[in-house]
């Protein structure tokens, strides 16, 4: 049986060891962590920072492998299959699984790196010690916001300074993103649009435009870059990211990539849900199935107390000519929705302040289901526009993002016993991450109580 190595110890190489036990591989597996904690869901940061989650809620579930924490790995012997480390090994492989993730970009600011209480958000480390008093929180992307929001949550008096027009300009429409700012702005965070830094003072910032920011603290959440030293030490190909084909192989067929730090089709993800489905793709691979992996829809939900928020496929498509576009626009109580359709399915979205219609779109979107006849229906949640219910997706549809949680699981949670939305969550952590997902398991639940009933009815 095949020796397995995985160099990381984040949710990609997590999920990429439990699919290979769940496919049938019963050789070794050994995980090399650098960080010495277990592993933990990194996308849930922002409630630990926000304090609605603490360290020990967002841990992942023990690994039946021998898993290496404290233990970075320093080369790649590719003739001799083996990984050397800083403290243990070498390690031998017969198949080697880079997970080595992203490390945060840090702008060229003069004064970031000297004047201290600068700090980025990656880790469990980085969550250690809340910043205090005045915050200055550099990029508006979807990090900068929920970091943003959770700081001022907590207390502090945070600014929010980003280059471009509006918050999430990257996922969202103009309009959106003038709510999202608003939405901010009523939550304590204090924003400076088409602003850059560009110098750090104790306990100051200075902006492009002359203004000076009071900052006791600087939160740096200005994207990341995949980490690939390892790779390119090794001689791999290596673009952007570690170059994978349809098989997560790069250059050497037996070192394979997933995760921030692999490039595929000329694209790095840099979204969980793309780590996942690239996980479970070399985990088939790797046990005997002829899997490929063919690329992730994009579902990107921001995860901040008092936003509901999702931008969903191609923002492309909701300028598109050849798309049908439904707008609903509801400014007064803060509510906003575009939703571009292509053959009666989602091709693209941005959905604010409707809870219901987020849930039921993403899962329209991932099932790559027809959208209801009534469209405005759907976006307000009335039931002639909800028959396609989230029970009526195939069984490997995930339903929880935050901790992979397909419809699968929490099927069998149920039929184990667990009959309410809070013994759901016990069993499987679903809605215990963003709670975006409540709504769906409320309504599985729903479901497979009145089927439960109807065979009992049948029974007797």
């Amino acid at each position: 049986m095949s020796r397995i190595v995985v160099v990381g110890n984040g949710p990609a190489a997590h999920r990429f060891t439990e699919r290979m036990r769940h496919h049938g591989h019963s050789g070794p597996i050994t995980v090399l962590g650098a960080e010495g904690h277990a592993a933990y869901n990194r996308v849930l940061l922002g409630s630990v920072l926000d304090g609605s989650l603490t360290a020990d809620g967002i841990a992942l579930p023990p690994l039946d492998a021998d898993v290496r924490l404290g233990v970075s790995a320093t080369g790649i012997d590719r003739a001799g299959r083996e990984v050397h480390t800083d403290t243990d090994g070498p390690h031998h492989y017969d198949e080697l699984v880079l997970a080595t993730g992203a490390r945060p970009r840090l702008p060229d600011v003069p004064g970031l790196r000297d004047c201290g209480n600068v700090r980025t958000l990656r880790t469990l480390a980085d969550c250690a010690e809340l910043p205090r008093g005045r915050v200055a929180v550099l990029g508006g992307g979807i990090l900068g916001v929920e970091a943003a929001r959770a700081l001022a949550g907590r207390g502090a008096e945070v600014v929010l300074v980003h280059p471009g027009r509006y918050p999430m300009d990257r996922q969202l429409d103009a309009t959106a993103g003038k709510l999202l700012a608003e939405r901010l702005g009523t939550l304590g965070v204090e924003a400076r649009l088409e602003r850059k830094a560009v110098e750090r003072q104790p306990g100051k910032l200075v902006l492009d435009d002359g203004e000076v920011l009071p900052a006791d603290e600087v939160v740096v959440c200005a994207g990341v870059e995949p980490e690939t030293g390892l790779a390119r030490r090794a001689g791999l190909r290596v673009e952007h990211g570690v170059v994978v084909d349809d098989g997560m192989a790069t250059s050497d067929p037996n070192v394979h990539a997933i995760g921030d730090c692999a490039e595929h089709g000329g694209t790095v993800s840099g979204l969980v849900a793309s780590a996942w489905e690239q996980a479970e793709a070399l985990a088939q691979r790797l046990t005997g199935a002829r899997s490929r992996y063919r690329g992730t829809k994009t579902v990107t939900r921001l995860k901040a107390r008092g936003i509901d928020l999702v931008s969903i496929g191609s923002r492309e498509a909701l300028a598109s000519l050849d798309a049908e576009v439904v707008t609903l626009s509801d400014p007064a109580r803060g509510r906003y929705a575009r939703i571009a359709l292509a053959d009666e399915r989602v091709a693209g979205a941005v959905l604010f302040g409707f809870p219901q219609a987020i849930a039921s779109v993403t899962q329209l979107h991932d099932g790559d289901l027809p959208v209801p006849s009534d469209r405005l229906g759907l976006l307000l949640g009335t039931a002639a526009a909800t028959r396609t219910t989230p029970v009526e997706l195939p069984d490997d549809a995930v339903v929880c993002r935050c901790n992979n949680v397909t419809k699968k699981a929490l099927t069998t949670a149920w039929q184990g016993g667990a009959r309410s939305v809070a013994d759901i969550a016990q069993a499987t952590r679903a809605t215990t991450g963003c709670g975006g997902c409540a709504d769906d398991v409320r309504r599985i639940c729903g479901s497979l109580r009145t089927r439960t009933e109807e065979q009992q009815e049948g029974a007797a």
